[in-house]
């Protein structure tokens, strides 16, 4: 019988295990974040990326466009970046003039606590009156090149720590919205505040949680260190120019993820393997040792299963336990998302609970995908329809825990009448695509699934089968003989596990004539079952 409680308990209160496994190439480094060895977030760091989200450049202002109350500004890419008047920030003025003292020496106290503090810019304000074109300013990329359009900034600078972000010429103190304690709250402003240097406003980050005063006062003095670095690099520079490089990939996952769940991060590089020790020793000390270095033969992906997850798991079709599925759609204005119950076995007392089940499943997987695949913009999910609204008060609840722990900022909207749920997630950097298909090896032209998704089909196809009505005619597999070979050799092989696991001997029959990727299941006499 279908345990509701247990379900859903299942999701909340399992301690769960991070790993962060790192695999270097000579033009690219891969970092795969694990949630309890699965997959669930993939990034790709290239040499040749140089707009990162965070970067702060010294640029100059193409054109002011009136209409468009936005400014085109040469950052070095081949399209120019886009500066939108709310995103200059309120203290423009302030930063301009710090810019000029800077670049020309005039001005070498970069801690800004003598700095005279401008009036504010009229936030309904015209573009063309606070900047002219050729001017210098500072920006920040906070959204990567993505297709044709160049980055997105913004003048309204933050420099992000491990729990603190610090914003130059201004006063505010803010605490994260997701400390839900008031004392906490009150707390963390309260010794923010007494070690705050003058002209800069601090964000205080959720990881800030029960935090003494001696580990915030040095994560600013690294920020003030930073900015300080940053400073020096204007003197006479170039426009544009990078002046402030964001952390590399890994160091930015481990500030923002990092946390006492972690149990292992895997490095397949030297070089990288004592970066990323030197980091985890500064922000979290007495943690470096759990930073390996892995040197054996099979390559790191494959090592941890990752290499099988990517196939697996980008492809338009994404696989759940108990035949469930979904189907992902990509179109130029939103994600569409398409939850499926498949061929299962209903052991549940009623189509509803079924539907709660199968749903509860999917929304676990779409906070994974979404993360996954960093899936931005609008994404509109059609889950299994449900008559009881408690039933879709528990689903809209459990995708909200789900995606908690997502870092995209992101929203989202109580079912509709129609069962479909709105997300809507912050897309900073092009979404992560990998091509899982391969040519057709009989050679027609065509693109097939990847082989190791096949070995999953026929798993998930011979589970429901034997779950099924009883076979007492016997199973048997006809497939290719290669694919023959790869199930029935070896120890153990993967016919002897089915044995272990459903206690059914499986009778594998080579078929010549079968193409690579073609199976069907059969009985004594012959006749397809499957």
């Amino acid at each position: 019988m279908f345990n509701l409680s247990a379900t859903v308990g299942r999701y909340k209160y399992i301690q769960v295990n991070r790993e962060l496994i790192v695999r270097s190439s000579s033009d690219a480094v891969d970092f795969a974040l694990l949630k309890d060895g699965k997959l669930t977030e993939l990034h790709k760091e290239e040499d040749n990326n140089n707009f990162s989200v965070g970067d702060i450049f010294l640029a100059k202002v193409r054109k002011p466009v009136t209409g468009l109350n936005a400014a085109f500004v040469n950052v070095g890419y081949e399209k120019d970046a886009f500066l939108h008047y709310h995103d200059l920030g309120p203290q423009l003025s302030t930063m301009l003039k710090f810019i000029k003292g800077v670049s020309t020496g005039k001005l070498r106290d970069y801690t800004l606590k003598n700095f005279p503090i401008e009036k504010d810019i009229d936030k309904n304000g015209t573009i063309s009156d606070v900047i002219k074109a050729n001017q210098s300013l500072l920006v920040q990329i906070v959204k990567e090149p993505i297709s044709t359009k160049g980055p997105r900034i913004s003048s309204e600078l933050s420099l992000a720590g491990r729990y603190l972000v610090m914003v130059p010429f201004s006063d505010r103190v803010s605490v994260s919205q997701k400390i839900e304690s008031k004392d906490e709250k009150d707390r963390l402003k309260r010794l923010v505040t007494s070690i705050k240097p003058k002209g800069f406003g601090v964000i205080i980050r959720t990881v800030a949680q029960g935090k003494k005063v001696a580990e915030l006062d040095k994560d600013l003095e690294n920020l003030l260190s930073k900015w300080s670095a940053m400073c020096k690099k204007l003197y006479k520079a170039p426009t544009p120019s990078k002046v402030l490089v964001e952390l590399n990939r890994a160091s930015s996952i481990l500030r923002d993820v990092f946390n006492d769940s972690f149990t292992g991060i895997h490095v397949d590089n030297e070089t990288l393997f004592a970066q990323v020790q030197d980091y985890v020793q500064e922000i979290a000390p007495g943690k470096e040792s759990m930073v390996k270095l892995y040197n054996t033969p099979v390559p790191i992906f494959e090592k941890f299963g990752i290499e099988r997850q990517i196939k697996t798991s980008f492809g338009r079709t994404a696989s759940m336990s108990k035949g469930a599925y979904l189907i992902i759609e990509h179109t130029e204005a939103l994600h569409v998302i398409d939850v499926n119950s498949g061929n299962r076995s209903n052991k549940a007392k009623n189509q509803e609970d079924t539907a709660l089940e199968v749903n509860l499943l999917a929304a676990s997987e779409i906070a994974r995908q979404l993360r996954l695949r960093d899936m931005g913009g609008i994404i509109v999910v059609d889950f299994i329809d449900m008559v009881k609204a408690p039933h879709r008060r528990k689903l809209f609840d459990h995708l909200r825990d789900e995606m908690k722990d997502d870092r995209a900022k992101h929203k989202i909207l109580p079912p509709s009448k129609f069962g479909l749920i709105q997300i809507t997630r912050q897309r900073v950097r092009p979404e992560m695509n990998i091509k899982t298909t391969e040519e057709n090896p009989n050679g027609n032209g065509q693109q097939v699934e990847a082989p190791i998704v096949l070995i999953d089909k026929i798993n998930s196809d011979l589970e429901k089968l034997l779950k099924g009505p009883k076979k007492d005619n016997g199973i048997i597999l006809n497939i290719h003989p290669f694919i023959a070979a790869y199930i029935t050799k070896g120890f153990p092989s993967m016919r002897s596990k089915w044995f272990l696991e459903h206690k059914k001997w499986i009778k594998i029959q080579p078929r010549d004539a079968y193409t690579y990727l073609e199976y069907r299941f059969k009985d004594k006499d012959g006749k397809t079952i499957y």
